[in-house]
């Protein structure tokens, strides 16, 4: 498994199954149209793309080139990078028939198809001495700790703390470590966390 460096933006929660099997970064997904509507999300996109950088991969069908250009016109193209799958057709396993187009999307990619995908969008891969906030992350414990995660009034807290970075209050305890450890190193975190009301 390789580190990117990039923020990985995937359609769905199939894409991104499939896709977390192959790197080890972080992934949003769109919700597939979903993304239209959601101001949250689109500020999350932008704001994670000028901290690590996007990379867009959408499906190949008509849909996908549809969500891959409403990020093209949300999001700063300077930050932007956009990898393609193949058109392949035939069907997902999942699935009991081939979508509209009969084109496989992200999630029925091989491994060595993303990764090859990847690389041609010129995405930035990492080594463990090149990440130096792999070496000391925001750990899942840190938000119990600090009151964020499995205890009582853990979702008010966690809410607040998202208001005050301008994310989704959708977000999970799972995605809001992502999104934290993309964003800021442990100290930052902890410096903020600090400050956060009570």
């Amino acid at each position: 498994m390789r580190a990117i460096k990039e923020v990985v933006v995937v359609e769905g929660r199939y894409d991104k199954n499939a896709l977390s099997q192959v790197v080890d970064a972080v992934i949003l997904e769109t919700a597939g149209f979903g993304l239209f509507n959601d101001k949250q999300k689109q500020h999350l996109l932008r704001t994670m793309a000028e901290k690590r950088g996007l990379i867009v991969l959408t499906d190949t069908d008509g849909a996908g080139f549809v969500i891959r250009n409403f990020i093209k016109g949300c999001v700063d193209p300077a930050y932007v990078k956009h990898a393609y799958i193949p058109d392949l057709y035939g069907k997902e396993r999942r699935k009991k028939a081939p979508s509209k187009e009969g084109k496989l999307g992200v999630e029925g990619m091989r491994p060595e198809t993303l990764l090859a995908a990847l690389e041609r969008a010129g995405a930035t891969f990492l080594d463990a001495e090149t990440d130096a906030r792999a070496a000391d992350p925001i750990r899942k414990a840190d938000l119990y700790l600090l009151g964020l995660s499995g205890k009582q009034g853990s979702r008010e807290a966690r809410k607040r703390l998202l208001q005050q970075l301008c994310l989704p209050e959708r977000l999970t305890a799972d995605s809001l470590l992502d999104v934290l450890n993309a964003l800021m190193s442990r100290e930052e975190f902890f410096s903020l966390v600090k400050d956060l009301p009570r």
